[in-house]
């Protein structure tokens, strides 16, 4: 077992090193990586409620705590509006305010443009407001970890039941892989897209419904590798062998050919990760995506389609999503590149 984990890890290594070798893959795991950081803490880098306040030599939360007006010397028992010059002057006569780095949570509407709504990038406003006067740079941060997290829970999903119904196709063949495999080429020929679409108009859309909607169709990319990876595997010497010895089908299975299919699953993960954020983008830019007021790149999209007097709008929506998209692209690459045992170098 030792010789086996050790030749395991040096695989591994060797592949992490193809991986390192491919630098636009590299770094652009790097930059998505701290993107994606960054981007977890959203609720600190932008926000409408304070980091800390001292006042009357007492320390205040609001990010955890909601505060009412009295607390700070107020007189309505109300929840304390801290963007209220009235209340930031009450909380700074007897204290101070740490304040995050953007003022603006994705919801908060600046109320005091210069312009209508949508107007352009300010000191106040990076890269300016949209139609209804919302923060466009608090609105990217949030949603693109709305979208990255969509992301990761449809790829992680459909991984699991890609990997599962591909496992047992391929391993016990015969009725069992034929009656699944048309079941999936009817299947896969609806369109997807209108699919989503009709279903979604069935339902109040929120973000738990989207992800188990596009699983439904996003597991099929994942069947076709693994079914592969088991039908040439299962008549290998060592499984036989330990088909004779008794060993149950499960074990054998998930612990001694999975491994192998596990190669390609790999890489096409961050190709999928990319198709569910895609997917994401579209049926929010068609209007049956997350509910109103959500931090989404679709939204912003259709606002920059319907608002062209200002670019700025369709301008962020668009880098925003191409930096995304392109940086899983990359890194897809460098996976796929590494794990090709054709490619030395």
């Amino acid at each position: 077992m030792a010789p086996r984990m050790m030749a395991l890890s040096q695989l591994n290594q060797k592949r992490w090193t193809k991986f390192k070798n491919n630098r636009k893959s590299y770094y652009s795991l790097w930059l998505f990586s701290i993107l994606f950081g960054l981007c977890l803490f959203a609720e600190i880098i932008a926000n409408d409620k304070p980091l800390l306040i001292k006042y009357q030599d007492s320390l205040y939360f609001p990010l955890i705590t909601e505060y009412s007006e009295t607390d700070f010397g107020g007189e309505f028992e109300l929840a304390a509006d801290y963007r209220d010059p009235y209340m930031k002057e009450l909380i700074e006569a007897d204290g101070w305010i740490v304040w995050p780095l953007i003022r603006y949570s994705y919801s908060t509407i600046n109320y005091d443009l210069p312009t209508p709504a949508p107007s352009a990038p300010s000191d106040e406003n990076w890269l300016g407001t949209d139609d209804k006067g919302r923060d466009v740079v608090a609105r990217v941060i949030y949603g693109f970890r709305l979208s990255v997290l969509f992301g990761f829970a449809v790829t992680i999903a459909s991984a699991l039941i890609g990997i599962g119904l591909g496992a047992v196709q391929g391993f016990y063949g015969g009725w069992v892989d034929l009656s699944l495999q048309r079941f999936m080429e009817i299947w896969g020929g609806l369109p997807q897209l209108f699919m989503l679409i009709i279903l979604v108009n069935f339902i109040t859309p929120n973000v738990a419904w989207l992800v188990l909607i596009t699983t439904l169709f996003g597991w099929m990319g994942f069947v076709g590798v693994v079914r592969a990876e088991f039908l040439r595997c299962r008549n290998f010497e060592y499984v036989m062998a330990a088909k004779a010895m008794g060993m149950s089908d499960s074990r054998l299975m998930f612990k001694h050919i999975l491994p192998n299919a596990m190669v390609a699953t790999m890489a096409m993960m961050p190709f999928a990760l990319s198709g569910s954020v895609t997917i994401l983008t579209s049926l929010d830019f068609l209007g049956f995506g997350l509910p109103p007021g959500e931090p989404s790149l679709g939204e912003l999209l259709a606002q920059g389609k319907a608002n062209i007097q200002a670019p700025w709008l369709g301008f962020t929506a668009f880098f925003s999503l191409g930096i995304i998209l392109m940086l899983l692209v990359f890194i897809g690459e460098g996976i796929r590149d590494a794990y090709d045992p054709r490619k030395s170098h």
